[in-house]
């Protein structure tokens, strides 16, 4: 048997991995792609083992090393996503990397059961070879590097699809690969400076976008009769508010909205846009404004979202809250708001919330515990969002307490941030636009699974947002009600960057030629919104249509309040 370990560990390996080789060939079924995809999986399997038999224990050492790391990578992924991961997937992640510190203690129990699964292929490799085989050792040694490239090869040709049910430790190698090879040939430019004219005087009043988390518009009051209260339906006294209603997100994850958000990409001219052009705080600086940004969800300086140094030197006052628990994040976003409108100071304010991002059983007081039942409370205390999903097995009742706790974190963080906002702050020279960065997946139909967005087959609702605009009564801006009631449930996140440059005294014309038509005209936006953001290696973007004859909404209002509402 010892005589056998090295094999026997390999073996176990792999058999353990049997569920999802099988799930790729049952879908494939029988034909010629499944032969190509044996061919393939024998070809990469007999690499593997001619890597455990290289001769040099430095050389073999550093290959099972490299593999037991990519192995264990994709295994967590899988753990905590319960998906597949795709090379965009796997794209973001390096973009995400700051955040590796959070990560590892958000994932801690998956990483452990990954490294633990992942032992026998370490020590299947990396023991010494009891064996030789008939092979020359250059060859033996070429082979795992081959394999890589072989993989790589096939990704490249199918823009980053063909990995699915091959030994999985080729392939988070295979898309790094891809990664260096795209980041040594990116040509999209250096960034430009602000080109487009002002028309307009200095900008004498505050501009603010605040960018929710999660919020899906199918959970407010403002568009459905059993929507959560959100403060943003009934009248204030000195302020008007325009609701937009329904509106498409730019995309289903985060980083895409919001990085759109902030540069003004377009459906068809994105990746160009956000590359190059100026960001929102270079337009809003060239227009005298102050800049300032309030990230909720991140402490210690962390940049997300793609924000990079660079653009992070054109914004003025950068806000966190280190010292503030995640429940009551958004609450300190309000109070630092409120700050900002009562200064007589024209400042461009971009606020990311905390909003209801998973996990959402600890991100309200228990005195906004109007739904009930609900999750159990006091295991992500601390959490502010993650794609573990331990102790939520995604069955009907568990989605029942899910949509009830996400109902409270909504009547809290989006509710009570207005109710604060409203009382507080003076609106009278303010000009604010509130949306959030996609809607969600709360499988309403009955639709199994744990995701609630940045799926691959996404339903309608996770690019389902709020918009609406609000404005104290006596301030002249842009006429909101002219193209209203055309642009309700009919415009997207793509209307506001050009809004926003529109507010700031930029020529309509030049604005509408770069960055499309803003919400003062009639916007004609095609409702849709985009799924595969990160398409690559001459993949082409996925667009989702939002019909809303189709849309889910909530039911039924909270059988008791605990709150005055």
């Amino acid at each position: 048997m010892i005589r056998y370990l090295k094999e026997f560990l390999i073996a176990v390996y792999l058999l353990t991995h049997y569920d999802y080789y099988f799930e790729r060939i049952s879908v494939m079924g029988i034909g010629f792609p499944l032969v190509l995809f044996v061919a393939m999986f024998v070809v990469l399997t007999i690499a593997l083992f001619m890597t455990a038999y290289i001769r040099q224990s430095l050389i073999r050492h550093l290959f099972a090393l490299a593999m037991f790391v990519s192995a264990v990578f994709f295994d967590v992924y899988s753990r905590v996503t319960a998906d597949y991961l795709t090379y965009s997937s796997f794209v973001s992640l390096v973009y995400s990397g700051g955040f590796i510190e959070e990560a590892l203690y958000q994932y801690r129990d998956a990483i452990i059961s990954g490294v633990l699964g992942g032992l026998p292929l370490l020590i299947g490799i990396g023991l010494k070879p009891r064996r030789r085989m008939p092979v020359p050792g250059a060859l033996m040694v070429a082979a795992p590097v081959l394999g890589v490239l072989l993989l790589s090869a096939v990704l490249f040709v199918r823009a980053g699809e063909g990995a699915r049910g091959l030994p999985v430790m080729y392939t988070p190698l295979a898309y790094l690969n891809l990664f260096a090879y795209e980041s040594l040939h990116n040509t999209v430019g250096p960034r430009e400076p602000v080109n487009l004219a002002r028309i307009g005087q200095p900008v004498g009043h505050d501009i603010v976008l605040v960018i929710d988390e999660s919020i899906s518009g199918n959970y407010l009051d403002i568009n459905a009769p059993f929507g959560v209260h959100s403060n943003l339906k009934e009248p204030h006294a000195g302020v008007e508010i325009f609701n937009y209603g329904y509106a498409a997100s730019i995309a289903n994850c985060s980083v895409d909205t919001n990085v759109t958000l902030r540069y003004g990409g377009t459906r068809g001219d994105y990746v160009r846009i956000n590359s190059t052009l100026p960001s929102i705080w270079q337009y809003a600086k060239k227009a005298g404004m102050h800049t300032v940004y309030i990230d909720a969800q991140r402490t210690g300086g962390n940049l997300q979202n793609l924000m990079s140094a660079a653009e992070k030197k054109d914004i003025d006052e950068f806000v966190q809250f280190d010292q503030t628990s995640v429940r009551d994040r958004d609450m300190a976003a309000a109070a630092k708001l409120i700050e900002l409108l009562n200064d007589d100071k024209s400042q461009l304010v971009i606020i990311n919330k905390v909003g209801a991002h998973f996990p959402v059983h600890d991100k309200y007081p228990d005195a906004f515990m109007a739904y009930r039942p609900t999750l159990p409370r006091g295991q992500f205390v601390e959490v502010t969002d993650t794609g573990e999903r331990n102790g939520f097995n995604g069955q009907p009742d568990d989605w029942m307490l899910y949509r009830n706790a996400y109902k409270n974190t909504v009547l809290w963080n989006v509710g009570e941030f207005f109710s604060r906002v409203f009382a507080q702050a003076n609106l009278n020279n303010a000009l604010l636009i509130y949306t959030s960065d996609h809607g969600q997946d709360l499988h309403e139909r009955g639709n199994p699974g744990l995701n609630t967005h940045c799926g691959g087959d996404p339903v309608e609702e996770e690019g389902l947002v709020p918009l609406v605009v609000i404005q104290g009564s006596g301030l002249q801006t842009l006429d909101w009600q002219a193209a209203l009631a055309g642009n309700k449930d009919r415009s997207s996140h793509y209307n506001i960057f050009p809004t926003l440059l529109q507010l700031m005294g930029y020529d309509l014309t030049g604005v509408e030629a770069v960055y499309g038509k803003p919400l003062s005209v009639p916007t004609a936006d095609d409702f849709t919104f985009n799924y595969r953001f990160n398409a690559r290696l001459g993949a082409k973007p996925e667009w989702k249509h939002i019909d809303l004859n189709s849309i889910v909404t909530p039911s039924q209002a909270p059988a008791s309040m605990a709150v005055g509402q």
